[in-house]
């Protein structure tokens, strides 16, 4: 007997692309015939962000249909290139496939690494020498690429600080010790509290840039992820925050009637 539809992951992801193909095609829908690369650039991010918040709560069943919605939005792009003759979603696969390959010698080659360090090093050797190549290609000839070449300018501000930092300290521009990271931090402390005295919201907003990149630094330096570090704080502040709406609601309260004292009585509950 003939099983119905496609069975293989191969076939269910020729069977997404079709669909994608007949949605934007003559006749397709409305809405997926007007999309652009641009109108979609939010869509991605919401999906990314989604796919985080799936991971964050460890809900596995909406994961892989969050991470669906996103291969949804690769497909989709891909087929809008494929239209303008730019690139097809086999491109998009094949250079993936081959990126791995190329930068992982130690498995498909004949190299040996045995650290995660090691692997991290190796790829970035790689990645440089790739990047040379473009640049020759593109006849720039030996050049060398900027260091931060291929840190997105569009991400999010914390995700791009701490590639920056990152791509900084692997040719080292690094603090050697914790403590002069800290001392570093009292100086930007000090910077921004005579900033605010010269009541200048420029500076003011200079410093604390400056201050949220030092952040970044010190979790780069203790190998912490500083957009998980966040994200659980945004998390522990909400679920306390919560814990202080409850508890004013059993008094008969509401937060803004509250006094600071009363709804920090109930943060120091929460936290405990």
């Amino acid at each position: 007997m003939t099983p119905e539809g496609p069975t293989t992951a191969g076939e269910k992801f020729q069977r997404l692309v079709e669909i994608m193909a007949r949605l934007r095609a003559p006749g397709g829908c409305p809405w997926d015939r007007e999309q652009t690369f641009e109108t979609l650039r939010k869509y991605l991010l919401e999906e990314t962000y989604e796919v985080l918040d799936a991971i964050d709560r460890e809900d596995w069943e909406h994961l892989a249909e969050e991470l669906g919605d996103l291969q949804l939005q690769i497909v989709f792009q891909s087929q809008i290139a494929a239209e303008e003759g730019k690139f097809t979603v086999d491109d998009v696969l094949g250079h993936i496939a081959d990126k791995l390959v190329r930068r992982h010698p130690h498995v498909f080659g004949e190299e040996s690494i045995g650290t995660a360090g090691g692997v991290v090093h190796r790829w970035e050797e790689i990645k440089a020498e790739e990047n040379r190549r473009k640049a020759a290609d593109r006849g720039e000839g030996d050049a060398p690429a900027s260091i931060f070449e291929g840190v997105p300018r569009s991400q999010p501000a914390l995700l791009e600080a701490d590639q920056l930092g990152k791509r900084a300290a692997r040719v080292g521009f690094e603090w050697e010790r914790f403590s002069e990271m800290l001392e570093k931090m009292r100086e930007e402390i000090a910077e921004l509290e005579q900033a605010r005295a010269n009541g200048s919201s420029e500076e003011i907003e200079d410093e604390i840039g400056d201050l949220l990149f030092m952040a970044v630094n010190f979790s780069r330096f203790l190998k912490i992820n500083p957009e998980l570090a966040l994200r659980k704080a945004n998390a522990k502040f909400r679920k306390r925050f919560e814990f202080i709406e409850r508890g004013l609601r059993e008094r008969g309260q509401a937060p803004e009637d509250a006094t600071l004292d009363e709804m920090e009585e109930l943060w120091q509950q929460a936290k405990r």
